[in-house]
């Protein structure tokens, strides 16, 4: 970067905000060096070498065996199409998406609504898997709109593959979406920076984009899901897994999202994906290695109630809830009622936490190094 531009970068930090669709209020000076200024930020947040070098460990396991390859893309059809269907509100659990998926078969119980999200958003990655020999820079809003299209097929025929002509809000959220006349300006603008050589991690390139799509928020319904696939096509283009964003990150993961369209920090948002990456370059290179077959490693669906991570912990229901204040341990969900739920593993977390609190870290200190 030229130092007259990151000066101005720097000199402008403070009023530096990323939201619908990439666009940037910043000091006038700064427009013509957007997308300078864009990249330096997203860049120097976060620190991708790990990621990088993961990716080459698995690199030299490749072409990996077939059936390998198989078992890996099999797994991760069900574990996708399972996790982001979640975060959207379907309660079809693991076992009963991929008897969906892989059998054909139907889940009493389970609406069929339920049953054509499982089944669209498999179809949906297939057709992402025939895009993977393209090149970022070939990828069309065409592309966007087929991957759209097959997400909605015989839930909402009338708007799938089709941008929205409404206004819609997200529920719960603060954020304001733009007005409808605008998405197809906005949506030229993004294949514009989509298809533009930039100097971006391909795990921070692949998250940008997905940030951009749903802050756009072309479509009536399925936003989520197709800016998922989008951000994993990229990724997958160069050679990386597929990011899974787990169902028991599902509150982390909105909030972030809604903290940097309002203007906050980007960065919770970048860890979560980057986090995403990791966790899939793990499986892969374990499974690579004969270290562990393929989703031994998988979260479970179990969830604790305060009281019985508390118990599991060995801490008093108040510690357990100062610490989730404080935001040491993280909330995997929220029932109807009010009830926050965890995941198991913060038990070991809360163990960590106490073990660092007597070696007399502070709390700042403590987020750190659990960070």
């Amino acid at each position: 970067m030229k130092k007259a531009a990151l000066g101005a970068a720097l000199r402008a930090k403070n009023n530096l905000r990323f939201f619908l669709a990439g666009s940037v209020r910043t000091h006038p000076k700064l427009k013509n060096n957007l997308k300078t200024v864009t990249s330096y930020f997203i860049l120097h947040c976060m620190n991708y070498d790990k990621l990088t070098q993961k990716k080459q460990q698995l690199d030299g396991f490749r072409p990996l065996p077939p059936e390998l390859a198989r078992n890996l893309d099999d797994w991760f059809k069900v574990e996708l199409t399972y996790t982001s269907n979640a975060i959207e509100g379907n309660t079809l659990t693991r076992r009963e998406t991929a008897v969906v998926i892989e059998k054909g078969l139907t889940v009493g119980g389970k609406s069929l609504k339920e049953h054509l999200e499982a089944t669209n958003h498999a179809h949906a990655l297939d057709f992402v898997r025939s895009l993977i020999k393209k090149k970022p820079s070939q990828l069309t809003a065409k592309d966007v709109l087929g991957i759209h299209d097959l997400i909605l097929k015989g839930l909402d025929d009338e708007n799938a593959g089709h941008y929205r002509s409404v206004p819609v809000r997200i529920s719960g959220a603060a954020v304001v979406l733009p007005n409808p006349r605008k998405v197809p300006d906005l949506m030229d603008e993004f294949q514009t920076w989509l298809t533009t050589k930039n100097d971006l991690h391909p795990v921070a390139f692949a998250g940008e984009a997905h940030y951009r799509l749903v802050s756009i928020h072309p479509f009536v319904d399925g936003n989520g899901r197709t800016a998922r696939l989008l951000m994993n096509l990229l990724l997958m283009m160069v050679g990386y897994p597929p990011a899974i964003i787990r169902k028991r990150d599902r509150l982390a993961y909105i909030a972030s999202l809604e903290k940097a369209q309002l203007g906050g920090s980007k960065e919770p948002y970048e860890k979560i994906i980057a986090k995403a990456a990791e966790r899939s370059l793990d499986i892969y290179l374990k499974a690579a290695r004969g270290e562990s077959a393929v989703g031994d490693d998988v979260d479970t669906d179990d969830l604790l109630k305060i009281g019985e991570l508390a118990k599991a912990a060995g801490e008093t229901v108040p510690t357990i809830r100062y610490w989730t204040k404080e935001g040491l341990l993280e909330v995997a969900e929220v029932t109807e009622s009010g009830y926050q739920l965890y995941a198991s593993d913060m038990a070991a977390r809360c163990k960590q936490i106490k073990k660092l609190k007597g070696e007399r870290f502070t709390l700042e200190e403590i987020k750190k190094r659990l960070s």
